[in-house]
């Protein structure tokens, strides 16, 4: 028995694994890296490399893209930032690589941005578009700057305010003059100073502004806004209610018969000359209504806002300083624009 359970103890030797005690092992190098893994391939179909760089009008419509659509703040202000200085830095008689009328309806929501850098890269860039072709869409631009004018955030009603100013400097005209820009923007002028008249009492009231939901320091900043909003104001009424200088013209002598006045029977240099009659259109309000004629503004805004401003500027006098100052110029255009009118309403 003993001689058996040897040899088969011999026998299992041969199908042992010796574990050799030679040394430990090898340590690995910092620097090495496992390479045992496999990675997974990607395929795209039809890809293609160019050397050509996008051109200027591809890489315009990205950045306008960006600009209009991005959740980033940061994006947003570098893509205005972008094409800032695509416009600033082209030729003065070349085309932008976009007309206007697809530019402003993707950047105006903008007005009413919640960040402050991307609102003043805008009118930074608003301030580089062609002025001519800011007439066609002055309506379209009222609607937000009218937003941002009675937004609750008293940064953003600031920046709106800039926004009218430009407006007022590139096409004077087309803004008190188009559907709704005379009689809602006052009443946007009126809710944002505080100057109503209540319905009750049929009193002057100088209303709070609004200011909700602001920190104290943006309560405080808020006093001062009064002066800006007073000289805007008065730049708004000089357009609608000062008679434009005109360069006196030369009289015609009777060897010009009959040529009398003649520019008033040529064709109508503005688009859609026509549009205060509102032939095709929805009918339309007293608010919403066009106000052609310095006659029929001059009407509407003794009918339903003079008495109001006038108390209201008689009160922004006792503050003195530059809300004083402010109400000073406001009063000389109300008095350069409302000197001739004659009180009768022609309309009734």
């Amino acid at each position: 028995m003993g001689s058996s359970a040897r040899k088969k103890k011999e026998k299992k030797k041969d199908f042992q694994k010796t574990k050799l005690r030679v040394g430990k092992t090898k340590a690995k190098a910092d620097n090495f890296t496992d390479t045992s893994f496999k990675s997974k391939s990607i395929v795209v179909n039809q890809q293609s490399l160019t050397t050509s760089a996008p051109s200027n009008v591809v890489q315009f419509t990205h950045y306008l893209s960006l600009a209009s659509s991005s959740k980033s703040d940061t994006q947003r202000k570098d893509a205005l930032s972008f094409l800032t200085t695509q416009l600033s830095s082209q030729p003065v008689n070349e085309a932008i690589p976009l007309p206007t009328a697809v530019i402003l309806p993707k950047l105006l929501p903008l007005i009413l941005d919640g960040n402050a850098s991307v609102r003043s890269q805008l009118l930074k860039f608003l301030r580089l578009l062609p002025p001519a072709d800011i007439g066609d869409r002055v309506e379209s631009a009222l609607l937000y700057t009218r937003a941002g004018m009675t937004h609750l955030a008293t940064e953003i009603r600031v920046d709106a305010l800039a926004v009218l100013e430009w407006l007022l400097q590139v096409a004077g005209d087309d803004v008190v003059s188009c559907p709704g820009g005379w009689v809602k923007t006052l009443k946007s002028f009126m809710s944002m100073i505080g100057w109503t008249t209540s319905s009750a009492t049929s009193k002057w009231s100088s209303a709070s502004r609004v200011s909700f939901g602001i920190s104290r320091a943006s309560f405080e900043k808020s006093g001062k806004t009064l002066p800006r909003q007073l000289l805007v104001l008065s730049q708004f009424l000089k357009a609608g209610l000062v008679e434009p200088d005109t360069a006196a013209q030369p009289t015609t002598s009777d060897n010009h018969f009959p040529l009398f006045d003649v520019e008033r029977h040529m064709i109508p240099s503005r688009a859609n000359a026509y549009a205060h009659l509102n032939l095709f259109g929805s009918s339309r309000d007293e608010e919403g209504e066009m106000y052609i004629d310095r006659e029929d503004r001059q009407r509407v805004f003794h009918k339903r806002f003079q008495a109001d401003v006038v108390t209201g500027v008689e009160h922004a006098k006792r503050e003195a300083g530059e809300a004083g100052r402010a109400a000073a110029v406001l009063t000389k255009v109300l008095r350069d624009g409302m000197n001739d009118y004659s009180g009768v309403d022609d309309t009734q």
